[in-house]
């Protein structure tokens, strides 16, 4: 039965739960509300009643286990009047729940198969190392001796990843051989919190070669198979043995050509998945000229990569993303070329309990501030960085190149100072990211 009681109108439909889209909820529409779909155990873990309660939204929330097989033909039936204008995923998970949704309601879509493809890290890569698309090599694995065997087979360093999995959650680079028992029973440890289901997740991991390079993204707008907009992102990743984003820079500073083939063979991953309509997130590792596919997710970036995008190129990707899973044409709104950099930086801490956070305020005043956040108070206690959900602040700032903005969102980072309890002595921590 309906878990609520449906607003008139044709309203726009958003799969998974996000506070970054809670703007895009309390916009006023002549056609009708915007409702979001989330886990029943989600939304309580995370408090999305109470959160859209308090913007005196809190009719918008349904309630639905849309992870589980044939939960969007269930929805579907159950709703089948709602006629929604567009299905848009907001989080990784909802990606394919997102893409049925919107071919059995007859809007634009990424497509069922493009977005089963997309979400499953071997089938990505046989699907796109098929279509010429440069991938490192990769195997399944059931446990440590194939991974020894993989690596043994390699000659050197492997990375041991989930297939299916998000936010760098289970994921690890294995230099020796001495590594892999230990770290397989680490990757084995994918706690996500408050961000999955009180279910358990099918457990498959793959082992692929590990690539060194300058590890980039490319977010692309797409309709019916043609790209509309193109970014690319400069990463960097806090150092140690997992690839965690310390921080992101838009628009990426790189040469023409690469940029181009960059965006080229995030075209050519579209075409070999058969994607529809929708935004990716497409990352890629360039190794002596060669980009190597990492992934590419069907849905638009986290990190607070889509607000770089917007200072950069000085437009709303939200609104152009939606509009076109409306099906309008937006080719007037598209940006043309960037007119600004912007840059973000994350801050962690090493694990213990929290004794004193200081420079937050002084992080606010660098030039070019755009937002922060500390995440942390005295009383918390930290954990090791395992995943991108153990980073416990950022800092966004925008400058008239990216380099310059993110010289000062590191600059910014500095001025924050976390005082831990660990087993040894107190010490106090500095969070400035590692350039």
């Amino acid at each position: 039965m309906p878990s609520v009681t449906l607003p008139p109108g044709r309203p726009l439909l958003l799969v998974g739960y996000s506070i970054a889209w809670l703007h895009v909820l309390e916009q006023p529409r002549a056609e009708g509300p915007v409702l979001v779909i989330e886990e029943p155990a989600v939304a309580r873990k995370r408090g999305a009643h109470t959160k859209l309660a308090g913007a005196g939204i809190a009719d918008r929330l349904i309630d639905w286990e849309y992870q589980l097989p044939g939960a969007a033909e269930c929805f579907h039936r159950t709703y089948a009047e709602l006629r929604p204008v567009a299905v848009l995923p907001c989080v990784e998970y909802a990606v394919p729940f997102a893409a049925q949704l919107a071919a059995l309601y007859g809007v634009p879509g990424a497509g069922p198969d493009a977005a089963g493809v997309l979400r499953d890290k071997w089938r990505l890569r046989q699907v796109t190392g098929q279509a010429g698309v440069a991938n490192p090599r990769s195997q399944p694995v059931a446990g440590p001796d194939e991974v020894r065997e993989f690596m043994r087979a390699q000659g050197g360093p492997v990375v041991l990843k989930p297939a299916n999995r998000q936010a760098s959650v289970g994921t690890r680079v294995l230099y020796h051989l001495s590594e892999v028992e230990p770290g397989w029973q680490e990757c084995l440890e994918q706690d996500e919190g408050v961000n999955l289901p009180d279910r358990q997740m099918p457990l498959r991991m793959l082992a692929e070669q590990y690539v060194r390079g300058d590890e980039l993204s490319v977010e692309m707008l797409v309709r019916e198979g043609v790209p509309l907009f193109s970014n690319v992102t400069q990463k960097r990743l806090f150092p140690g043995p997992r690839p965690i984003e310390m921080g992101h820079a838009v628009p990426a500073q790189i040469p023409g050509r690469l940029w181009e083939l960059l965006v080229d063979q995030t075209r050519r991953v579209l075409d070999a998945a058969g994607f529809g309509s929708g935004f990716v997130h497409c990352e890629w590792i360039v190794s002596h000229g060669v980009p190597f596919l990492v992934e590419c997710a069907g849905r638009m970036p986290g990190d607070g990569i889509v607000d770089l995008i917007d200072y950069a190129w000085g437009t709303d990707m939200v609104a152009l993303f939606e509009a076109v899973m409306r099906g309008a044409d937006v080719s007037a709104m598209l940006p043309r070329e960037p007119v600004a950099g912007a840059a973000v930086c994350f801050l962690r801490v090493e694990p213990g309990e929290v004794l004193s956070v200081q420079g937050a305020d002084d992080m606010r005043q660098v030039p070019g501030f755009l937002s922060a956040d500390v995440l942390i108070k005295p009383g918390d206690r930290t954990r090791e960085l395992r995943s991108s959900w153990d980073r416990v602040g950022y800092v966004r700032v925008g400058a008239a190149t990216a380099g310059e903005a993110l010289a000062l969102a590191q600059q910014a980072a500095a001025r924050v100072t976390v005082a831990v309890a660990r087993p040894a002595p107190a010490a106090v921590h500095h969070l400035t990211p590692i350039a």
